[in-house]
């Protein structure tokens, strides 16, 4: 993807534990839709921030810890690599982690211009792990943080126990109807064509974080 006249800056952000048999070989294959649509021709070239003070793509070779803060420009066909990455880092994850990825719209100026005009700025948050029990648990502990944080400045973290049991019960839930479309996707079809639907989320703008 070219980075002139790129509407977006995409910054994506998270850290990944791999598994402690992950090869760099087998790393760069599984970010290439990162690294080549940034125009490199390996990860070693393609690891690099487009902003000089972001750390960029590092593999953390003794802690098997994969760590990214980088931005690369770019459009809307972007999505499409994070859902190759996003399959390619599954099969290397030892637990669960979650990716932020922000849109900056590139050509929005918050000094100039019409005041009435708004950012195309979006937000994604993707969910990466060795099996769907793993990326629930990641997403479960995140809606326990956002519910707690939230509620503590109305209630004692000793009255939200309640609450941590009913957002537990709704991804046991969840769980239990995945193990059981698993299950039933073994069995002989029976007529008719219906299969999972699947749904996505954004949200508003955000500020560029470094870390």
């Amino acid at each position: 993807m070219p980075s002139y006249n790129a509407p977006f800056e995409i910054h994506v952000h998270g850290q990944v534990q791999l598994r402690a048999d992950v090869t760099f070989d087998q790393l760069q294959e599984a970010l290439k839709p990162l690294w080549s649509y940034a125009g490199a021709r390996s990860l070693a070239a393609g690891a690099a921030s487009a902003y000089e003070e972001e750390p960029g793509i590092q593999f953390n070779t003794k802690d098997a810890l994969l760590q990214m803060c980088w931005t690369v420009s770019g459009d809307e066909d972007f999505r499409q690599s994070l859902d190759d990455m996003c399959m390619g880092l599954n099969e290397l994850a030892e637990a669960g982690a979650a990716i932020e990825v922000t849109f900056y719209d590139a050509e929005f100026d918050e000094e100039d211009g019409d005041r009435s005009d708004e950012a195309r700025d979006d937000f994604v948050m993707l969910f990466v792990g060795p099996n769907p029990a793993a990326i629930m648990k990641v997403q479960r502990d995140m809606l326990v943080q956002d519910v707690i944080h939230t509620m503590e400045r109305h209630f004692d973290a000793s009255e939200l126990v309640g609450v941590v049991a009913e957002i537990d019960k709704l991804f046991m839930q969840r769980f239990d109807s995945l193990i059981s479309s698993l299950e039933i996707g073994k069995l002989p079809p029976r007529g008719g064509n219906n299969g999972p639907r699947n749904g996505g989320g954004s949200g508003g703008r955000r500020p560029r974080h470094l870390h």
